[in-house]
């Protein structure tokens, strides 16, 4: 998850105790190094399919996942930390999200990052550009980062490294398949680069591809983050073009899509209905957004309208949320 806050009160701002906003170093190059090291364990454990004890040379082999996901996730929080460093807002440098590995458990060794604000945003100018900046830089690099991937894809024997019984007509049959949830985007640069003859991986198999792994993960925290609710980027965009109330019945009805799409995908997962839409995921994330991230927007002192310009970059960053989400990100299935 990667999304500011803003506070909302607007009270007191006009002598500020400088100390209150260093950075603490020391804390981010922490959380830096740590979320580093899990997400190259996590880059293991994806792109070979196995879950340690690891050599060095195989620790190796996740440095592509890594550090393509470490400058995914930079490129977003940095467009936000200089579109507040240009509108004169206090800023945190990122504050970066390692999470360990875990046995049996998915994930891609991080939560993301976050950087707080520690100045009121009093424009609703300031507060479009540094909302908007952050998903339009990490979606510039995972863009590129998709291109390079299919351009750049292996042969068979990559995959066949990691099932040798790939092509075996009884592969994977009585056990689980992990199938991530295909895009708009990711299925048209999938077909944009295809080359007649090659292999171009399911999306089964593509977590085993480090560069398509971290694009497709880019694609779906972009999608997560430009949802039109409270104070996530999409929220700030939102409540800047359309104004707090239409905000609101924005977030309301996000939240109820969200919610529902939720419910569908666990009642397909108990009674096995192959509906092919709908996660749990999206459950949790409506209840996440409803009782911590909250519906509302806080208001911002300064009302004047976006210009033009802004407002077609607003529409065409929610084009990217419609090109970038998936109803079933992630889907579990039993082989037969």
């Amino acid at each position: 998850m990667s999304e500011y806050f803003s506070p909302p009160d607007f009270s007191n701002t006009t002598v500020i105790d400088k100390r209150k906003f260093k950075n603490n170093y020391l804390l981010h190059i922490g959380l830096f190094i740590a979320t580093f090291i899990t997400t190259t364990l996590a880059g293991v454990e994806w792109t070979t399919g196995t879950m340690g004890p690891y050599d060095l040379q195989t620790i190796m082999k996740g440095l592509p996942y890594s550090v393509s996901i470490m400058l995914m996730i930079s490129f977003h929080e940095f467009g936000h930390f200089f579109a507040a460093k240009f509108h004169k807002v206090k800023a945190t440098l990122p504050y970066y999200i390692p999470f360990p590995p875990i046995p049996y458990f998915i994930n891609f060794g991080t939560m993301g990052a976050v950087i707080r604000t520690r100045s009121v945003v009093y424009s609703k100018k300031a507060m479009f550009d540094i909302g908007v900046a952050g998903p339009i830089a990490g979606f510039i690099f995972t863009l590129a980062l998709l291109i390079y991937g299919f351009t750049h894809l292996p042969g068979q024997e990559y995959l066949l490294k990691i099932h040798p019984d790939y092509f075996s007509p009884d592969y994977g049959k009585g056990g689980i398949s992990l199938i991530f949830g295909d895009t708009l985007l990711f299925s048209f640069i999938r077909n944009l680069f295809e080359q007649p003859g090659a292999f171009i991986p399911p999306m089964s198999e593509v977590y085993h591809y480090p560069y398509l792994c971290v694009g497709w993960f880019g694609l779906f925290i972009t999608a997560m983050n430009m949802i039109p609710v409270g104070q996530l980027d999409g929220g700030h965009i939102s409540y800047t073009i359309f104004g707090k109330e239409n905000h609101y019945k924005i977030s309301v009805v996000s939240f109820i899509l969200l919610f529902v799409i939720g419910i569908i995908g666990i009642v397909d997962a108990i009674l096995e209905l192959n509906f092919g839409i709908g996660w749990s995921g999206w459950l949790f994330w409506a209840l996440v957004l409803y009782f911590i991230i909250k519906l509302h927007h806080p208001p911002v002192y300064d009302e004047s309208k976006l210009d033009p310009v802004r407002k077609f970059i607003g529409y065409f960053s929610f084009f990217i949320l419609v090109i970038t989400f998936s109803p079933a990100p992630i889907v579990l299935t039993m082989a037969v």
